[in-house]
């Protein structure tokens, strides 16, 4: 395909091209945090013997909420869905107080990568790009 001579149409393009980049770079990071928690899972579960479901007793209330020890540094990755939908992808520091709903431990690295992203932002409480060096303003 021959490309135009003109400078502002290749500037455009250019444009075009490079936010398709960035949009795709952001998907990615996110599909491989979920593609890695999916094979923790399966690994977990592989190696744990199958679990004979327990019998509550009479009277017994529902079973507390458990909610997983969270990981005490590095930076995590929280999608929170709603009864509207799924809310922006949100970054933490990993000892945030203000994370809720699904999260996943993730990388320094992973989490510059994915702040540089259209769709993903930082927590506005823990400020994980302060720490990354990044300046979102």
């Amino acid at each position: 395909m021959p490309l135009p001579p003109a400078p502002p149409r290749l500037r455009a393009i250019l444009a075009h091209l490079d936010r398709q980049i960035a949009d795709n770079e952001t998907s990615t990071v996110y599909l491989r945090l979920q593609r890695d928690a999916i094979r923790d899972a399966l690994a977990l579960a592989e190696r744990q013997p199958p679990r004979r479901p327990q019998r509550q007793p009479k009277g017994a209330g529902p079973l507390p909420d458990f909610t997983p020890p969270s990981v005490k540094s590095g930076y995590v990755v929280q999608q929170k869905r709603t009864p509207t939908g799924p809310e922006p992808v949100l970054i933490h520091m990993a000892d945030c107080t203000m994370i809720e709903g699904t999260y996943h431990p993730i990388r320094a690295d992973e989490a510059r990568a994915a702040l540089a992203g259209p769709n993903i932002a930082a927590c506005q409480f823990c400020r994980p790009n302060t720490e990354l060096g990044i300046d979102l303003g």
